[in-house]
């Protein structure tokens, strides 16, 4: 039996999950997916056997226990997003080769138009839970799940972690961050990601702790449930940040500001959140945020400090049983502090491949390492994330500029309410960089801004075009497309 489980059994009646005022114990956790397995397990087979079971379910009681029950029936799972258009739900099916799909009533209609040969669909309202079989043993090292990545520069790839994966996961992150039995945590973060389906669920029920399911975001009930000052850990993203300072700069709520004040630890990920917003942050709440950096592949690799320092704009050192090195252009090792390089990351969280892409895989590891296409510096012992090198690496006149550093310094601006840097095409420089700025007010003084980026940029030393974009418009797959610009430089 996995170590999940095998945990979860011991926890007995403890509350593990609250759901619109429902509370269901770990003891019907374990019996509720057990009885999912034994129905997957049809036709008097022992072993799903790495079988593909998709599913596409709310974030509830159902969602935990279809996921366990695929594990523990020996199968894959293959967890969906629930705003996937048709396309995309086309491709996870096809390529995952999924023969059952597991969704409810809500969601049903959605999949009328989806034809795929031997695919069936099952509702979970109609699943027999009335008879529990003996549920085969599970080899560590036997495929656990597929994870589709976000495609920022390709079609989505499926990533195949094993069941050994997922266990270095959660163990890495219950010892750094010390997650215990008392713990309580809100989830409104997507469950087809890490983020969500590691982080925020499987970490706090692998030590017995309680995970309220708010559903998608919702700032207002969000709002609410922090005020009751019931949780103990926050996860989110930089945008819920975002959302959450504007609401409380303008509510003053002093019980929502209190119930975040009361929790031990506070945490960012899945993107970089820049130094301003943490000192927005602290400055309204006391808290100083914890950000870390990983991705689909790896899980998650580094973290600031939970008892230690906590650094604006650095993601920390090395999660326990985690090996990271840079390495320059050329393939080489870097061993010095304030040289950019890209992150090379291994250990047991990393992935096993990527689903019918054997090219692909092999192209993404160097002799046991997983080249993560992030760029890193070391900075005083801890590492700072440039930037996605295919994206957020701007190569300017010879020079590489970092995306993000350049969004941190816009943002310090007091008219710039959010803003995105990227690199276009441009015959002379090779790339020019260009800025899209969401203003607090309506009418925005470009001159000011010219002369607050000449300020703080002018340390690049490097010649240079910062243009002002009216809009970012996006084709139908949501790529940027070349804007028409304002010169602002």
């Amino acid at each position: 039996m996995l170590n999940l489980f095998k945990r979860a059994e011991s926890f007995g009646n403890r509350i593990a999950i609250e759901h619109e005022g429902n509370c269901f114990s770990y003891n019907e956790l374990v019996n509720r997916s057990n009885l999912i397995a034994s129905f997957l397990l049809e036709k008097n087979k022992r072993d799903l056997n790495e079988e593909r079971i998709a599913f596409l379910l709310d974030p509830d009681i159902n969602y935990i226990t279809t996921l366990w029950g695929i594990w523990k029936a020996g199968g894959v799972a293959v967890p969906l997003s629930l705003s996937a258009k048709k396309e995309e739900l086309i491709h996870y099916l096809s390529d995952t080769d999924a023969k059952l799909l597991i969704t409810s009533e809500k969601y049903n209609s959605r999949l009328d138009s989806i034809d795929l040969d031997n695919l069936k669909i099952h509702l979970i309202e109609n699943v027999d839970l009335v008879e529990t079989k003996r549920l085969p043993e599970i080899d560590f090292h036997r495929d656990a799940m597929v994870l589709y990545t976000s495609g920022t520069t390709s079609k989505p790839k499926g990533v195949v972690s094993t069941h050994k994966n997922i266990d270095s996961q959660i163990s890495a992150l219950v010892e750094a961050w010390e997650w215990n039995k008392n713990d309580h945590i809100p989830l409104f973060l997507p469950l087809h990601h890490i983020h969500g389906i590691i982080n925020a669920l499987s970490s706090p029920l692998y030590v017995g702790g309680k995970v309220t399911m708010l559903g998608s975001f919702e700032i207002n009930e969000l709002c609410r449930q922090v005020a009751s000052k019931k949780f103990s850990v926050f996860t989110a993203v930089p945008t819920v940040y975002f959302s959450l300072i504007d609401e409380l700069e303008e509510s003053k709520n002093k019980e929502v500001i209190e119930g975040f004040k009361s929790m031990r630890l506070m945490m960012s990920g899945s993107a970089a959140l820049a130094p301003e917003i943490h000192k927005k942050w602290e400055e309204l709440t006391g808290q100083k945020l914890l950000e870390r950096y990983g991705m689909t592949e790896i899980g998650m690799a580094l973290s600031n400090s939970y008892k230690g320092e906590r650094r604006p704009g650095s993601v920390g050192t090395t999660l326990p049983k985690v090996q990271i090195k840079l390495q320059d252009d050329s393939g080489n090792e870097i061993n010095e502090e304030e040289k950019p390089g890209q992150i090379l990351i291994k250990g047991p969280q990393v992935f096993r491949k990527y689903l019918n892409l054997e090219d692909k895989t092999k192209e993404s590891f160097k002799e046991g390492w997983f080249l993560t296409g992030d760029v890193a510096i070391l900075e005083n012992g801890y590492y700072k994330i440039l930037g996605r090198e295919s994206v957020d690496i701007i190569k300017t006149g010879g020079y590489k500029v970092s995306a993000l550093e350049i969004e941190d310094i816009v943002l310090r601006h007091k008219e710039v309410k959010e803003c995105a840097v990227v690199g276009i095409q441009d015959i002379k420089w090779g790339e020019i960089i260009a800025v899209a700025i969401v203003s607090k007010d309506k009418e925005m003084n470009l001159e000011e801004i010219k002369d607050w980026c000449s300020e703080f940029l002018s340390d690049y030393k490097l010649p240079r075009k910062l243009i002002y974009i009216d809009e970012l418009p996006k084709n139908s797959m949501g790529k940027v497309t070349k804007p028409l610009v304002k010169e602002l430089f």
